[in-house]
Order: C-alpha cells, then sequence, then structure tokens
C-alpha cells in the first residue's frame, strides 16, 4: 500500500516517466528532470507535434486496437464475450498498455473527461482479464498459444516455459508504466493495483532457489524501476537488477536478446537493437538507484561501442533487418538500413539517462540527434501514418503505413511524444541545465526557491535563443550542441569538411560575455533579476557531414546537416527524378530558404548537383546539372513514392551513373515467389545495372527469398522481343555472418522454346562464388526469355544482387 509521504511526493512532483523524476530511495540519479508537465511548450515545431498526437495519434491508436482485436482479447479474457483470440502476436496486449499510457500524459496536460471515462473502461477489462493469482497475458488465457498455429513470437505449452520468445514478461513491464503514468495523471489506483498484484507475483516466481529465466525482450526491468518509484517497495528494484544480472547465466544465450554473457562483461552492442538499448536504460536505471559501479562501466562501454561505430547519422540504430539488429562495428548500410522507430525511441531514452549520470551534453547530443531524425520520421505530419523501418536511402520510396501487424512503433510514439518537454531541463545542486531549445515557459524549484524560466526561439530553424530567469543566484548552464562549436565530440563516427569560423556567441541584457564551457555547456553564475535576458547565438550554417571511412559504402560521400537536422534530397525535388544518379561536389554553393508552405513550414537547402550517364563506347561520364531541394529527413515521404538518398557522393569513382540500357534493364522481371521481407520494388534491383562492393553489400539493392529456405526458386526475365543471347552473369547476395541468405546449392540457365523451358548447353561450369560476376557463357539460343533457377542449400535461403543478360 503506497504511505502517505509517497503519494505526497507523487503528487508534488509527478514523479514517473520517461524523465525518471520521482524519488523514491535516496539514491537515484545525480541530475534530475523536470516533468514535462510543468514545461508548456508554445513553439509551432513541437506544440503542434504534441497537439498532434493528443487529438489525432492516442485516438486513432485507441481505435485501431479496437478494430484490430486488441480490446476485444482483453474483454474475452474477462469473460465478457466468447471470442477466440484475434492477432497474430502475444505482446500485442502491449500496444494496449502504450496507448493508455500515452493518453495518461495527455490528461496530465489537458484534462479529458470523455478520454479519462474511456480509459477506466479499458482498465475494467484488463482488471478481469487478469487472472486470480496476477497471471496476465490475455494470449494464454485464451488458450491461443497451443491452439493456433499462425501466431508468431509468444508459443508456449505451460506458463513461462518460452520465455526467450513468448513475452510474457515484456507485456508485463508495458504494463507497470503504464499503470503508475494513469496513477499519477489521475491518483486512481485501478490500474496500479493491477500492475502490483502481477509484479508480485513475478517476484513471487521469478529469483535465486526459483524459477530462473530471463525475459526474452527486455523491458520489464524498466517497469519495475517505474513501480518502484511509485510504491517505494525495494522488492521491484531487486528483481529489475536480478533479471539483468541473470543474463548470460542460464541454458539460452544469444546475441539476439543480449543473453550471451553477463550484462557487466558486454562491452559491444549486439542483436535486436529495442531490446538492446530498452536493456541499456534499465541498466542505467538500476546503477542510479543501487550505486553499482560494475552497471555503470558496462554502459559507460556500450555506449562507447555505439556512439563511435554503429550510430547512424540520423541517431539511428540497428543496420540489419535480420533480427531487426545492431551490426558489426561500422556495418552501416544506407538502402536497408533498418533503424527502427522502437530503437531510437529507446535510444533516447538511454541517452537521457546517460546524460543523468554524468551531466556531460555529448548524451544529450545523441539524444537530440535521434530525436528531431529518426524519432520524427518514423510518424507523419497527420499523426496517423507511420514508419517502422527508417532507411538512409531508398531506390523507388517509401510509404507510410496507418498501421501494422506488429503495430509497437505506433504505439510508442503515442507515449514518446507527449512526453518531450520533459527532456528539456534538468537541476542538480543549485544548477539548471538547459538541454533542448523550445519556445516554452517553465515553473519548478531549485533547491527550494521558486524558478520561473522562458525560452523565446524558433530552433530548429534558427539559432537564436533567448532565456528570460526570474529567481535569485540559481546557475545556468545551457548545452551548446556540438554542431555548434564545429565538432562531434558526441560520435567519432562523423565529422564537418571543413572546420566553422562561426562560433557560439553570449549576450547577457544586451552585452556579450565570455563564454566558459565545461563538460559541453555554457556556464552563467549570477543573481537573476526579473527582466534579465541572456541570449544564446548558435551558428545555424550549412554544413556537409563526413562518414569515417571505415563505414565503406559511405567513402567519398557526404551528408547535409543544418543545425540539429539532418537533410534528405527526395526525387520529386529534382529535375529527372534521378536522385541514386547524383553527384554533389564538396564545394558546391548550398544556400538555405524558408518555406511556410511546404510540409507544415520548413527550411530548405538548394544547390546544383550533377547526374552522371554512361556513354557509349566511352569511359568518361556524362555530366548533366540538376538543380535540387533538400528537405529535412524526417519530413521525408509525404508527397508521394519517390527515390531519397541522405548521402551523395562527391566524386565519380562512388557515384551510379545511369547505365545504358541493356536486354536486362528493359526485360520485365518476376520470380517463382517472393519472401516474407521482399516484395515486387526488389525485384527490379537485380536488373538495375548497379553492382555491389562485395556480395553482402546491403547498399546498392538486391532481391532475396528469405526467410525461404532449402526450395528450388527462379528468376525470369521477358525479354521485349525475341534475343539472341550467349551469356549471362550473376552477382549473388550472401549475408554470411548477419543473416541467412548463402551462395546457392547449384543452379542454372533456362530458356523458353515455345511453351517449354530448356537447359542451355553451357561451356562454363555453374560454380558459384562470392564476391564477384558469376559468368556462365554457352551456344547461343534465340529466346523472349530467360530463367535463372537456384536451388537453396538446405536451411538457408538465397539472394541476387545483380543479374546481366549479354
Amino acid at each position: 500500500m503506497l504511505n502517505a509521504k509517497t503519494i505526497t511526493l507523487l503528487a508534488a512532483s509527478f514523479a514517473l516517466l520517461i524523465t525518471l523524476e520521482c524519488k523514491a530511495a535516496n539514491s537515484d540519479y545525480n541530475y534530475q528532470p523536470i516533468p514535462f508537465t510543468k514545461v508548456k511548450v508554445t513553439d509551432i515545431f513541437w506544440s503542434n507535434r504534441i497537439e498532434t498526437n493528443r487529438t489525432k495519434t492516442i485516438p486513432f491508436a485507441f481505435d485501431k486496437c479496437e478494430e484490430t482485436g486488441r480490446v476485444e482479447n482483453f474483454k474475452a479474457a474477462a469473460g465478457l464475450t466468447d471470442s477466440n483470440f484475434r492477432g497474430q502476436f502475444g505482446f500485442d496486449d502491449t500496444d494496449v498498455y502504450k496507448v493508455l499510457e500515452g493518453a495518461s500524459y495527455a490528461l496530465m496536460v489537458k484534462p479529458d473527461p470523455e478520454l479519462d471515462k474511456y480509459m477506466d473502461e479499458l482498465i475494467s477489462y484488463i482488471a478481469g482479464a487478469q487472472e486470480d493469482d496476477g497471471y496476465l497475458y490475455t494470449a494464454w488465457t485464451l488458450k491461443a498459444l497451443t491452439t493456433q498455429d499462425h501466431l508468431n513470437c509468444c508459443y508456449i505449452n505451460e506458463r513461462w516455459d518460452n520465455l526467450p520468445s513468448s513475452h510474457e514478461l515484456y507485456n508485463c513491464g508495458h504494463m507497470y508504466e503504464a499503470a503508475v503514468a494513469h496513477y499519477t495523471a489521475t491518483g486512481k489506483k485501478t490500474f496500479l493495483d493491477i500492475a502490483i498484484k502481477n509484479a508480485d507475483l513475478i517476484c513471487d516466481v521469478f529469483g535465486p532457489g526459483k524459477n530462473q529465466g530471463i525475459p526474452g525482450h527486455q523491458e520489464i526491468e524498466l517497469g519495475l524501476a517505474k513501480l518502484y518509484r511509485a510504491t517505494g517497495n525495494e522488492k521491484y528494484l531487486d528483481q529489475a537488477k536480478w533479471f539483468l544480472s541473470q543474463r548470460g547465466k542460464t541454458r539460452d544465450r544469444s546475441q539476439y536478446n543480449q543473453s550471451h554473457e553477463s550484462v557487466l562483461e558486454q562491452t559491444e552492442a549486439v542483436g535486436h537493437a529495442v531490446r538492446a538499448n530498452y536493456m541499456y536504460s534499465a541498466m542505467a536505471d538500476v546503477a542510479a538507484l543501487t550505486g553499482d559501479k560494475g552497471f555503470l562501466k558496462a554502459i559507460d562501454a556500450l555506449w562507447k561501442n555505439v556512439a563511435d561505430t554503429k550510430l547512424y547519422i540520423t541517431g539511428g540504430c540497428g543496420a540489419r533487418h535480420s533480427g531487426e539488429a545492431y551490426g558489426d562495428n561500422y556495418e552501416l548500410p544506407n538502402a536497408s538500413a533498418y533503424c527502427e522507430t522502437c530503437a531510437a525511441i529507446a535510444n533516447v531514452y538511454w541517452n537521457h539517462r546517460m546524460f543523468l549520470l554524468h551531466g556531460e551534453s555529448k548524451y544529450i547530443d545523441v539524444m537530440e540527434r535521434s530525436l528531431y531524425n529518426n524519432v520524427l520520421s518514423g510518424v507523419g505530419l497527420d499523426g496517423m501514418s507511420f514508419f517502422y523501418p527508417n532507411p538512409l536511402e531508398s531506390r523507388q520510396g517509401d510509404d507510410r503505413s496507418p498501421w501494422f501487424g506488429c503495430a509497437c512503433c505506433p504505439s510508442n510514439i503515442c507515449r514518446f511524444i507527449a512526453s518531450v518537454p520533459g527532456y528539456v531541463y534538468a537541476v542538480k545542486n543549485d544548477s539548471i541545465y538547459v538541454n533542448l531549445f523550445a519556445n516554452s515557459e517553465s515553473n519548478f524549484e531549485v533547491n527550494g526557491k521558486n524558478i520561473t524560466i522562458k525560452q523565446t526561439t524558433e530552433y530548429p530553424w534558427n539559432g537564436n535563443i533567448k532565456i528570460e530567469l526570474n529567481g535569485g543566484n540559481a546557475g545556468l548552464k545551457i548545452r551548446i550542441p556540438d554542431w555548434a562549436r564545429g565538432e562531434f565530440d558526441s560520435s567519432k563516427l562523423y565529422d564537418f569538411t571543413e572546420k566553422s569560423t562561426e562560433r557560439p556567441n553570449l549576450k547577457v541584457n544586451g552585452k556579450e560575455i565570455a563564454m566558459k564551457l565545461e563538460n559541453g555547456y555554457a556556464v552563467i553564475n549570477r543573481t537573476w533579476k526579473k527582466g534579465d535576458i541572456l541570449e544564446l547565438d548558435l551558428p545555424m550554417a550549412i554544413k556537409r557531414v563526413l562518414c569515417d571511412e571505415k563505414v565503406a559504402e559511405n567513402i567519398g560521400k557526404a551528408a547535409i546537416q543544418c543545425g540539429p537536422l539532418i537533410y534528405c534530397i527526395e526525387g520529386v525535388d529534382v529535375e529527372g527524378n534521378n536522385v541514386i544518379n547524383m553527384m554533389l561536389a564538396k564545394d558546391a554553393k548550398l544556400s538555405k530558404q524558408w518555406n511556410a508552405d511546404l510540409l507544415g513550414g520548413i527550411n530548405t537547402i538548394s544547390g546544383n548537383a550533377v547526374e552522371l550517364h554512361a556513354q557509349e563506347g566511352s569511359d568518361e561520364f556524362k555530366h548533366i546539372e540538376r538543380k535540387f531541394q533538400a528537405i529535412p529527413y524526417y519530413a521525408r515521404s509525404h508527397r508521394g513514392r519517390t527515390p531519397m538518398t541522405v548521402w551523395l557522393p562527391y566524386t565519380e569513382e562512388r557515384s551510379n551513373p545511369v547505365p545504358l540500357p541493356t536486354i536486362a534493364s528493359e526485360s520485365k522481371v518476376s520470380t517463382s515467389n517472393f519472401g516474407g521481407y521482399a516484395g515486387p520494388r526488389d525485384l527490379n534491383y537485380v536488373k538495375d545495372g548497379l553492382l555491389p562492393l562485395a556480395s553482402n553489400d546491403h547498399g546498392k539493392g538486391f532481391f532475396h527469398w528469405w526467410p525461404r529456405k532449402g526450395t528450388t526458386e527462379w528468376l525470369q526475365y521477358d525479354f521485349k522481343e525475341t534475343e539472341e543471347v550467349s551469356s549471362v552473369s550473376v552477382y549473388w547476395f550472401d549475408d554470411t555472418g548477419a543473416g541467412e541468405c548463402r551462395l546457392p546449392k547449384s543452379w542454372k540457365i533456362l530458356y523458353k522454346d515455345g511453351d517449354q523451358w530448356k537447359a542451355v548447353d553451357n561451356f562454363t561450369e555453374y560454380t558459384p562464388a562470392k564476391d564477384k560476376l558469376n559468368v556462365i557463357t554457352f551456344i547461343p539460343v534465340k529466346t523472349d526469355a530467360l530463367r535463372l533457377e537456384i536451388q537453396f542449400p538446405e536451411h538457408f535461403s538465397c539472394g541476387v544482387q545483380e543479374w546481366k543478360v549479354n
């Protein structure tokens, strides 16, 4: 039961949330964030998004949870209907929890009796679905896990018997987070009681001398930490630490879910990126709450590994579609980048916690990068369309989706956007840390003194920030972003093409003052009087960003950045639409313009690039000048399907000239089967004339049949007219070490003769080889179609980078 002291503390500080401001123990984070409820954002950039999230995204997500049976599952498990389990995943329950969490945050900002009533109804279904001992997992209660073969990621015969895949514990974590949010917003214990009953069961079942299993998908550790903060019950914190410490000690060990070794020994980010980033965030919580230096040392090493070798320029995490996972060090493909929206949100959680531990600006620099680019890319301007992956290049363009079968990203957006103001400020002792810049007004206490602080700014569109602070002698520490200092303190992966001569400028009441930097913060100590104005001017010149040459795909390429925003170029903004075939010289002049009527109002960046074309009988490329307009990466894919890229080559050697027409490029391509992750558009990659750097190159586009394994499949070219052909060249896709595509067990070429398919009479052997074109010559045949027939190895799939016909 909650004691009076804890209730008072919760009510006073809105203790909870992503910002972790509640303090239920003597030990906690060194730096305490100011709750988002105390930061009223009024600028167009964030206030519109927060209001859209409240009025559009959250109601839309609730409607989708109703429409797709996620709510019905709770009602059926409660015995209110006789429905079978609806859905594909046991973790579908968490979408309801996450939307409830976001709705609770929305209630804290603006009361809504109708929403409050609807949430009470949903919570009553959840209470009814909970079993007598506290267990709550609708797929199991409805026995779907033993009766429906189509269910994924959740199969169990008995409770807890498939923890690596069942998501039983993952569900609990999201429930705890939502329940604490609801209690803090409303003061009602209905949902919190459900969470406490379930958490008590977890603590009874798991631990030393009990069930030794661990969560397959980390999240419950974060929820337990929040439940501990809300109740003061230390057993929840102990359980969170035990789950983390148990990893690497069970029979089921896997890099995929970071259980391959003790968390204290992990120094490289591997496996599923969302699980990893949630785990690192939970390790930070436990380190702060218990003072465990082993956890702190581990996440420091893991952060350095990600920041220096695995972080995308957009702040995205997770290079590989296979396993939605981190890749190897410096494995950062663009076209096949996964960069899941949930992973970017989790990256914000993690980096914010790293700041709360250490007080260094580099963590906020990474957080800001993820926030303004990868996270915002995940939700459309309408608040009702979403991206799951967020690649940095797309040959044919991408469409946002209104929902997903696995809907973790839309529901995560619901709970995240509402809490963004909670990342603006933090305090330690008598110092206020200004971490993010947004037109806003705030009122809070520092060392028992009431402080009012107001920001006036048009950030991120310009770098002029005015701060009015009234409340005595509080110290002010203002983050000077690494990009404004002309250097990448937050990552060794990137650098600017040239050092800027412009420097940030500070003024107090119109008088320039010297800037003293401490851990990336400008430190101003003075007694603040009413009417005092501090003015910070951050230079927002257009910058060209280079990548470490260990990232093979980005050698000879540069990206465009202005302020915290990474820019991309879409085909719709280039004459000819051939974004992928463009080259932008290092010294090309670029200019910035404000366009109030485009994509909700943005700064665009314009310039002249060169479109390259191959020429018959010449090694020289034809150059065609093209005017282009770049837009912020987050605003992509709102104007129809169109090619897009972030990185542009600045040398011919790294460019992709428009190839000359060939028999293959002008053919219709088809296949026997599409893999679970491939579609018709991917087929065109096999005939685009772009050769990869190697068989495992994800940057030039490829087609694969994964997850089909051990089968026989084919690709087919139907020519525009009958052709005489005598050889083909095939560049195989093989992602050994990253996925499950391998060289074929065997392959052959067939040609169409009337209504029959016949094997060509080949001169050379069908010996598959990696990292080169596999050339097969044969007696010339006249035909209007060719087939590439492939026998897959047992237990593996296959793929093709390029298929040429001569």
